[in-house]
């Protein structure tokens, strides 16, 4: 036997040999020795010689080269026996379990993933380099978590087949905190104003939820950038960071920051002017830019006068148009002018729609939203518009649009619309809770993304003391390819009055109707429906009011009722979810005609209005009125009242309780009712930027009156309190304490309130 090349120790030095170990011969057969997982005819597809082919020492290197960087092998070797050649390997062991020994911080599922984006994976070849590398990657991942004392140790345990099972065995150590941060050499401004800029805080009441306590790397250039924000927009025009400083201490628990800074001195802005082609009637553009002459320097102002002059022209189909400001500073006066040269590009095309991210919801649900189309011009108040109606229906947690440009073109572009899902279906539990009242449990179940149809399936049950309600309801949004919605509805309602204090009564409805909305703007949509109702009214000869038994002594106690409605709906808000701008007016009109039993008419309108006053603070107003009588000689009947108090209406009042009253104390509600609402809404603190929080403070008012009573302020009743909402991960949770103000001896006080919820 002929020994042509040596084990690996030294193949480096044989390839690089050209002197031949033995005579050239022909191949008569060639033999594979040592494989295990590892096919035949892959090792022979990187020989370079087939039997009948001349072997020689060149051809012998250039296998061992071929089949060594494969990475299967850990040892090649060829031998000759006669003119057979003999191909023995030593495969490198697999991968057969990756395991996790005291992880706690991650889901070890999603590690796994991070782990197979550098290569290492069950199944793949073990590697010792790439199993530093895994270790390498892991331990930044804690890092990122802000624990700098983890400790990982790596075992690779052999297993049989030729396999290793690797196990990471972790201990995490404690999270480092952020102890203090420091700013050096700030004058104009204190350093705790600077330091509100910042989401990295000292540990506080909210840090264990957003783990703002913790260092990062990315949170601290962000934190910078607002700070250098801070200052340009206030005129610091040569405002500079010299150096930031991050140490830890020995034991790598807590972290200290320190920023110097150079503030410099507040210019103000001299001259703006608009050069290059402006395209558009200069006068029309000037409207769009809010930094002035004589103001000082704002960053944020310039660069949304440049984003608006873009976007002016975006609208008219320049989609690549280009403002940029160019400064003139004079330092000796501290004063800068800027010239805005437009260059508004090519008129572009939108050549294709393309959907992303839509798992489960179809295609069509989106595309219908659109209001950009294939092949027209590009309108970005379009695609903004149609952007907004996307998230607003409220089935993706985040929508993006995107519009690259179409490569080997100047003049077309694709528009990418990329949503999240988010869980659209709901089960809802709310509870009141007063030191008089007992828990009052409400539920439902919707789905209004039903197998991603976009259609809306709900119901609904309460099993409170007061209301017990079991309803299906179904709604087709795109009924029509132009928009128009129907809907299904069925009920049973039970109403006991009794335990809520509004007199004793109980009544039973059984109902369906079809609903139909005609949308007639972007904006505004008519309503229209059809019901039919039967309701039973259940009276104690001795305990409900007089005027109660007189109704059904004229009018009997089972009603049916043709119920016919119109309604207004003008929607404006920027989010369903998260509202910082924006409007929503509703007006409805429900009536009672022939043939049935009751003849009446209601009409409700509201109008909920947000206003941002700042980035973070939003101010959101509401204000309900509500006004009914009957016809045709019949009352409006007693149980088709309206009532205020409680979550929705006046909180710090028990529901259903304002308003007039019986001889016995018990609310008969009445048939108009205004109550209006005022809450400023603004981040949780202590979460920074984080949205998933708000606390609201609020000043609520507003009263029912009956039949022949004057509309008056001096009976109204206020109250003021706090709320606070979360969409937590077990779903939305909203709290809400009230103080009220002019309430009177008898009133029924409830401060207290909650509402959660979990979303599956």
């Amino acid at each position: 036997m002929k020994r042509l090349l040596l084990p690996a120790a030294v193949l480096a030095v044989l390839v690089a040999r050209s002197a031949c170990a033995f005579e050239p011969f022909v191949v008569r057969d060639i033999r594979i020795e040592g494989i295990q997982r590892i096919e035949a005819g892959t090792i022979f597809s990187y020989l370079p010689v087939k039997v009948g082919e001349q072997m020689t020492d060149e051809k012998a290197a250039q296998a061992i080269r071929a089949l060594f960087g494969t990475g299967f092998f850990r040892d090649v070797r060829l031998d000759v026996q006669g003119n057979v050649l003999v191909v023995t390997v030593e495969e490198r062991p697999a991968i057969a379990s990756v395991e996790f020994s005291g992880m706690k911080e991650f889901d070890k599922d999603a590690v796994k993933k991070s782990l197979r984006e550098v290569g290492f994976q069950e199944g793949r070849i073990f590697d010792r380099a790439m199993l530093d590398q895994a270790e390498q990657e892991l331990k930044r991942q804690y890092l990122g978590r802000g624990k700098y004392g983890v400790q990982i140790t790596t075992t690779a345990t052999p297993l049989d087949r030729n396999r290793v099972a690797v196990t990471f065995s972790i201990d995490e150590g404690e999270v480092a905190k952020i102890r203090k941060v420091n700013i050096v050499g700030n004058k104009a401004f204190s350093e705790k104003e600077l330091l509100d800029q910042f989401v990295l805080t000292t540990p506080g009441l909210m840090t264990w939820y957003t783990k703002n306590d913790q260092y990062s790397r990315q949170k601290l250039q962000g934190d910078l950038e607002s700070l250098r924000s801070f200052y340009l927009n206030r005129g610091f025009l040569d405002f500079n960071i010299e150096s930031t400083q991050v140490s830890i201490t020995p034991d790598k628990r807590d972290i200290y920051i320190t920023v110097n800074i150079t503030e410099g001195e507040i210019y103000t802005v001299s001259d703006v002017k608009l050069g290059g082609d402006t395209l558009l009637p200069e006068s029309e553009l000037r409207k769009l830019i809010t930094v002035k002459p004589g103001e000082p320097f704002s960053r944020e102002k310039l660069n949304d006068s440049t984003k608006a002059i873009t976007e002016r022209l975006g609208n008219e189909g320049y989609a690549f148009a280009n403002a940029n400001a160019v400064p003139a500073i004079d330092k000796d006066k501290r004063t800068v002018a800027f010239t805005i040269f437009v260059d508004p590009g090519r008129r572009v095309y939108v050549r294709r729609i393309n959907i992303v991210g839509n798992v489960r919801t179809r295609d069509e649900v989106i595309r219908r939203e659109m209001r950009q189309l294939e092949g027209s011009f590009y309108d970005a108040q379009k695609l903004q518009l149609s952007k907004q109606r996307v998230d607003k229906t409220g089935y993706f947690s985040e929508v993006e649009v995107e519009t690259p440009a179409v490569a080997g073109t100047t003049d077309q572009v694709d528009v990418t619309v990329r949503v999240k899902e988010r869980p659209t279906g709901a089960l809802l539990v709310g509870v009141g809770f007063s030191s008089v009242d007992r828990f009052i449990f409400q539920g439902s179940i919707s789905q209004s993304n039903i197998f991603g149809s976009g259609n809306t399936f709900s119901f609904q049950a309460n099993t409170g003391t007061v209301n017990k309600t079991v309803s299906l309801s179904f709604t087709d949004p795109y009924w029509t390819i132009d928009g128009v919605s129907r809907g299904f509805d069925l009920y049973r309602r039970a109403i006991d009055a009794t335990t809520l204090g509004i007199g004793n009564y109980k009544t039973t409805t059984l109902g369906g109707g079809l609903r139909f909305g005609v949308p007639f703007t972007e904006y505004d949509t008519l309503l229209f429906g059809l019901a039919y109702e039967n309701t039973k009214l259940i009276l104690d000869p001795v305990l409900s009011p007089q005027r109660f038994l007189d109704f059904q002594s004229q009018f009997g106690s089972d009603y049916s009722a043709v119920i016919e409605t119109g309604g207004w709906v003008r929607d404006t808000r920027d989010s369903v979810i998260w509202p910082t701008r924006g409007r929503i007016q509703r007006g409805n009109v429900e009536l009672a005609s022939q043939p049935g039993d009751l003849q009446y008419w209601k009409t409700t309108y509201q109008n909920q209005s947000f206003f941002p006053i700042t980035r973070d603070i939003t101010l959101a107003l509401d204000a309900e009125a509500g006004i009914g009588r009957g016809y045709g000689g019949k009352p409006l009947p007693f149980f088709k009242n309206f009532y205020l108090g409680g979550v929705g209406s006046v909180r710090g009042y028990r529901a259903a309780t304002l308003g007039p009253r019986d001889v016995d104390g018990a609310s008969l509600g009445g048939n108009r009712k205004t109550n209006v609402s005022a809450e400023l809404l603004f981040p949780f603190p202590g979460t920074g930027k984080d949205r998933s929080m708000r606390l609201g403070a609020f000043v609520d008012g507003g009263q029912v009156y009956g039949q022949d009573e004057a509309f008056s302020f001096n009976t109204w009743r206020y109250s003021s309190g706090f709320s606070f909402a979360w969409n937590s991960p077990l779903g939305p949770l909203k709290f809400s304490i009230a103080w009220p103000i002019k309430d009177q001896p008898d009133d029924h006080i409830q401060r207290f309130q909650f509402q959660l919820g979990t979303i599956f």
